[in-house]
């Protein structure tokens, strides 16, 4: 099996644009996974973002966690667990409207370091849909406009850590789903392990690398790019040793934005679109209920609904 796609943006705007979208284009289409280094958000930040948040959850989440574990026997399960992840999480929402002022304990210097990383990394994907937009051949801007909606793309973080686990085994540190948004950036922990995706039929390991940012393919751009994209299953295994930090932040469409295949990418051989034209946050509704299950059954769900029949096609201008 090829080496789990690595790739540096360093040189996209000179002489190798062209070999740097192309490999762009077949992590997209090959792994829906790939890893970004050179990407412009400077080490030095990096290591102040991970510094804060593990710094936030020893103080704040740690204890918490460890009552939790003790409250439901955890440590203790001869069998395994499929309805629950070893995780601790709290979500911060940047867009539409931001929620960092409204979260409790957070300290004003990680409060303003990760309102200053959101920003990083919302500009960061908006540079990576319209990388997309150039290889598959659609206007500059497309994808950023199909997220729109009435009031802008959502965009929050996702904040976890993986704590060890004494029967990783039994227990998921978070079991295998897809992503239901756009484009998903991932800063993870660079020690220790344990990001795994689905590939050919096996599970390969997403390698933690220093200042990197991980970016996977959600289920709205697979179908904005009527397949030509896939979103891809994927896990994280429990480690016994370390503790596990990661950030990912979801690009997403808007709650009202009318998701489905781009004209552009509807070829004859297809026979028409593959897939249904829906609204995200209905979307949204039912994964909620079926996250951990199956992709395709929530697309077919879907293909019998007339959804916003009367709405007219993405703003090319």
């Amino acid at each position: 099996m090829a080496n789990f796609p690595v790739i540096s943006l360093e040189k996209i705007n000179g002489e190798e644009r062209g070999q740097v979208l192309e490999q762009i284009k077949d992590a997209c289409e090959n792994w829906g996974f790939f890893e970004l280094v050179n990407h412009g958000i400077a080490p030095e930040f990096m290591d102040k973002v991970e510094r804060l948040t593990k710094e936030h959850y020893r103080k704040c989440m740690e204890q918490r966690f460890n009552e939790m574990v003790a409250s439901k026997g955890l440590e203790a399960v001869q069998s395994e667990i499929d309805d629950l992840d070893w995780e601790s999480t709290f979500f911060l929402r940047h867009r539409p409207v931001s929620n960092i002022s409204e979260i409790p304990e957070l300290d004003e210097e990680y409060r303003a370091v990760m309102k200053e990383f959101a920003a990083k990394l919302e500009k960061l994907a908006e540079e990576l849909l319209d990388l997309l937009c150039e290889n598959l051949g659609l206007e500059k801007g497309y994808l950023k406009r199909a997220f729109l909606g009435s009031t802008g793309p959502t965009f929050g973080t996702k904040v976890s850590n993986y704590p060890p686990c004494p029967k990783p085994d039994l227990i998921k540190g978070l079991r295998a789903h897809t992503d239901a948004g756009g484009i998903i950036l991932l800063f993870q922990d660079d020690k220790v392990s344990g990001l795994q995706l689905l590939k050919d039929g096996a599970w390969v390991d997403v390698p933690p690398m220093r200042h990197s940012i991980v970016i996977n393919i959600g289920d709205q751009l697979e179908v904005i790019t009527n397949g030509k994209y896939k979103s891809v299953m994927h896990r994280v295994i429990a480690q016994t040793d370390g503790t596990r930090m990661s950030l990912a932040s979801f690009y997403n469409p808007g709650a009202d934005a009318v998701i489905y295949p781009a004209p552009a990418l509807v070829g004859e051989e297809d026979c028409g679109e593959v897939y249904p034209k829906f609204v995200f946050e209905d979307y949204m509704k039912l994964y909620a209920g079926v996250k951990f299950q199956a992709k395709e059954p929530r697309f077919e769900a879907f293909k019998n609904v007339d959804t916003a029949s009367n709405v007219g096609e993405i703003a090319t201008a």
